[in-house]
This record gives structure tokens, sequence and C-alpha cells, in this order.
């Protein structure tokens, strides 16, 4: 007996919607929103939950807040840290325009920001003499593009238990003070545009409920 299958799944590269995370050496789009890694201490992460990132000062990159798609990248930070005080956040980035650093001296490797770009971009194993682990690498000027999303990885249970309930209570109050509540499809899990409901209908083929701004469905049906 044949089975036919019918139904689609979209491979996106961030443009159209929010939270993908991309292969190492994709590029990334202009105003894509990315799920990136960032590495921080314990007590740092604290103060990013409650505050908000605060860009670094200096870098390969200069002025911004470090991401990366590898999170073995972001576990090696801060550098020189003892690992049992290294906390590693899930966030989504909001990428704006993006300019590739893909070598050393870059003429724009430090003034990118002051040219109209809102994140540097190093892909892996590129080359560059300051990136020796090869592995990509991402600088957003603007910290209010990066959001912390989760809590990738921590020293122990206690530790990542603690963080986790104070995100928690951080994206609560911030629902609070937007003044208005979120809602999601159930469909396909994603935001509605101020309050108004996603297109629904049935699947031509196995009558399933669908929305139509899912990324995947699959379904059977007898020839």
């Amino acid at each position: 007996m044949s089975v036919k299958f019918s139904g689609w799944e979209v491979v996106d590269d961030g443009a159209s919607f929010a939270g993908v995370e991309l292969g190492a050496s994709q590029t990334p789009q202009n105003r894509g929103v990315y799920s990136m890694y960032h590495g921080t201490s314990i007590a740092s992460a604290r103060i990013i939950i409650a505050n908000g990132f605060k860009p670094s000062t200096g870098g390969m990159l200069g002025k911004g807040v470090y991401v990366s798609r590898d999170k073995k990248k972001a576990a090696h930070y801060p550098l020189r840290s003892n690992p049992s005080d290294r906390v590693v956040f899930e966030v989504r980035v909001r990428v704006g325009r993006v300019k590739r650093i893909d070598k050393d001296n870059h003429p724009m490797q430090l003034n990118w920001s002051t040219k109209g770009y809102n994140t540097a971009w190093v892909p892996p194993n590129c080359g560059m003499r300051s990136v020796p682990s090869g592995l990509e690498e991402d600088c957003v000027f603007d910290p209010k593009r990066v959001k912390v999303i989760g809590i990738a990885n921590a020293p122990n249970a206690t530790i990542k238990a603690e963080l986790q309930q104070l995100l928690a209570k951080s994206s609560k109050k911030h629902r609070r003070g937007s003044g208005a509540a979120v809602d999601v499809c159930s469909l396909c899990k994603r935001k509605t545009q101020q309050g108004s409901t996603h297109i629904k209908q049935q699947c031509w083929s196995c009558g399933q409920n669908i929305c139509i701004l899912m990324s995947k469905h699959f379904c059977s049906a007898k020839p």
C-alpha cells in the first residue's frame, strides 16, 4: 500500500520569522531576528536580567554586546574566569544592518557602527588571528537589540533555577509595564500582532486545523 504525503516546511533565514537559529556559516539577513548565546559571570547575569545589557567598552570589534550562535564559544566567557562562575544566556538578537568582518585589520573592524551598521559579524573559520577558535562571533552596538530569553547553561542546578526565577519575574514586570497582554497563536506559537488572531483553516488533505503562519505541517492521506 502506498502512502501519499502532503504539507510544507519553511527554512527561514530570520528575515521573516523571529528567533531563527542559523547555522554557523549562514549569512545573517539585514533586519533578521536570531537566537544566539552570551557568556557572562553569575554576578553579571543577575545584573543583566534586572537592568539589561551594557555594551563593552572595547574588544576585537569595538564597543558593543558580544554574542555568538555557537554555545561552546559563549561557554568560554568571561575569559580567564573560573568555569564555576560562568553562565550562558540564550538571547534574541535583532541584528538590524549587518557588516561582515572577515579579515585581520579590516578597514571597518572598529568603526562599523559609525557607518550605519547595527551588528558586526565574524563568520566561522575566516582565518582572523584574533579568533583562534575559528568560531562565529557577533557584536551588536545597541544593547536594546539583545534580549535574554533563557538560561542555556549554569554552573549548577541551584544557580540555574535562581536565574530562571529572576528572568520570569523580570519578564512579568516588563509585560505589566507594557500595559497589554501578549497573545500567542495556539497553532503556530507566534505572537499575534496587536491582538489580531491569525487566519486558521483546515488542511485540504488531512483536515487538521492549521495556521497560515505555521513554518511546518506534514500529513498523510490515503490514496
